[in-house]
């Protein structure tokens, strides 16, 4: 059978273009009024000797209402029937004026949103027509998102070409500003802390006067420490991910204590049974400068040793370098808050090596519990320290000391913040003794060829 969908403005038209088309045999299966006119569904059957297949849905699935003398079109009927029945319509057309279509019987009682059912072919003229359906929707659905894909990258495209061109203003009306956050940014601070300290910048200043503010408020944002450890003592633990020096940050501590106060005050424990020589490697250390060692390996056996040594001024503890993602990290802090009574300071130690995103997922990770500070260790090994800088700054993370060697004690320094911010802009002040370091670059030539 072929089932087809014919629009006209009016029923006499929608007929004489279904008899051209399908012939006289077609017969009339469905027809409502739409915008602009009238939608006729009909069929003819393609094998002359088989009768027409009726559909055995009703309109009434599609929510719509049609009255019983719209309804005699539905049955199915014989060739010859079907023939008279669509001349019948013809002939009745040509001499009657205004007729009465079926689309004006059609019950319009329903809700607007229910007035425009799509009337699909007729189920039982297809096997598997439900799955079918399911097919055609799940089809429809890749198509949407794929729109919906491409219109998020066509956003995408239009936002980083409209930020282009609010940069290119900026560069235009605000030169030295522009100049301080893109240098900032070089330095490894975050877009948003760049353009922040770039609005401290005085409209008219000089570059060398915009620098000298950016300086000025770097060293009111960043706060360090006051040498509490070696002054305060008490049970103080080192945390950090793996291989960031919390080992050896502990040795410069104690060695450091241990001139100022005597060994007799300090002692060492370490929590640290995963890594092979872990223990080792601290006993060493205590043989050397005669400190007590001690190793604990539960909070039980944390408290103990704590416990034991309540009468020395400063308790170094060495925890274990474990991944922010490592499972056993919250076991082992559990086990520094396990006893509220038992009163531990943390620090956390920072490689200033690292990128701006693994720090704060570090910073955030241990932050589950309460941090004193942190220490900044490698800054021999640093090119920049804007990152870190950055993420101590923005996170409220007092620097308490910095470490920049290997050697022990010399190589651990009281945190200072003019150092840091001195070390931090030191590459600008190389660049600036550049002779071209005011011509544009070639990334910057070909960005103001594009705009042009």
């Amino acid at each position: 059978m072929k089932i087809k969908r014919f629009f006209a403005k009016d029923m006499r038209a929608a007929l004489a273009e279904v008899k051209e088309v399908l012939g006289a045999d077609a017969v009339i299966m469905s027809n409502k009024k739409v915008s602009g006119g009238i939608e006729i569904v009909a069929a003819v059957d393609d094998d002359d000797g088989a009768p027409v297949e009726p559909p055995s849905r009703a309109l009434s699935d599609d929510n719509v209402r049609i009255s019983s003398q719209a309804r005699q079109f539905v049955p199915p009927l014989s060739q010859q029937q079907q023939a008279d029945s669509l001349q019948a319509l013809l002939n009745r057309g040509k001499t009657e004026p205004s007729p009465k279509t079926l689309a004006e019987q059609v019950d319009w009682g329903q809700p607007e949103r229910r007035r425009e059912p799509v009337l699909s072919q007729p189920a039982p003229l297809f096997a598997g027509g439900g799955k079918s359906s399911r097919q055609k929707e799940s089809a429809k659905d890749k198509e949407l998102n794929a729109m919906r894909q491409e219109i998020a990258s066509i956003r995408r495209l239009l936002e980083h070409q409209v930020s282009g061109l609010m940069w290119q203003e900026v560069e235009r009306r605000e030169p030295v500003r522009a100049m301080v956050i893109k240098q900032l940014k070089q330095l490894g601070f975050s877009d948003g802390f760049a353009d922040m300290l770039a609005m401290r910048v005085h409209e008219r200043a000089a570059p060398h006067e915009a620098w000298a503010q950016i300086e000025a408020a770097l060293n009111e944002l960043l706060v360090t420490g006051e040498d509490e450890i070696m002054r305060q003592g008490g049970a103080v633990a080192l945390l950090g991910p793996t291989g960031v020096g919390k080992t050896t940050t502990i040795a410069k501590l104690a060695a450091r204590f241990a001139a100022r106060h005597g060994a007799d005050q300090l002692a060492l424990i370490t929590t640290d049974h995963y890594r092979i020589g872990a223990h080792e490697q601290l006993q060493t250390y205590g043989r050397i400068m005669g400190v007590a060692v001690k190793q604990a390996r539960t909070y039980q056996e944390l408290a103990q040793a704590l416990y034991q040594l309540r009468h020395r001024r400063l308790v170094l503890i060495d925890t274990a370098g474990m991944g922010q993602r490592d499972m056993r990290l919250n076991e082992q802090l559990d086990n520094l808050v396990g006893d509220r009574q038992i009163r531990i300071r943390n620090y956390l130690v920072l490689p200033s090596t690292a990128q701006r995103r693994v720090l704060q997922e570090a910073v955030e990770h241990f932050r589950r519990i309460p941090l004193a500070g942190c220490i900044l260790t490698k800054l021999d090994e640093s090119l920049s320290l804007g990152d870190v800088l950055d993420i101590s700054i923005q996170n409220s993370l007092p620097i308490s000391y910095v470490t920049d060697g290997q050697r022990v004690p010399e190589d651990l320094r009281l945190a200072r913040a003019d150092e840091l911010v001195r070390q931090a802009l030191g590459t600008v002040e190389q660049q600036r003794e550049d002779p071209y370091y005011w011509e544009a670059s070639d990334a910057d030539q070909e960005d103001a060829r594009f705009y042009e």
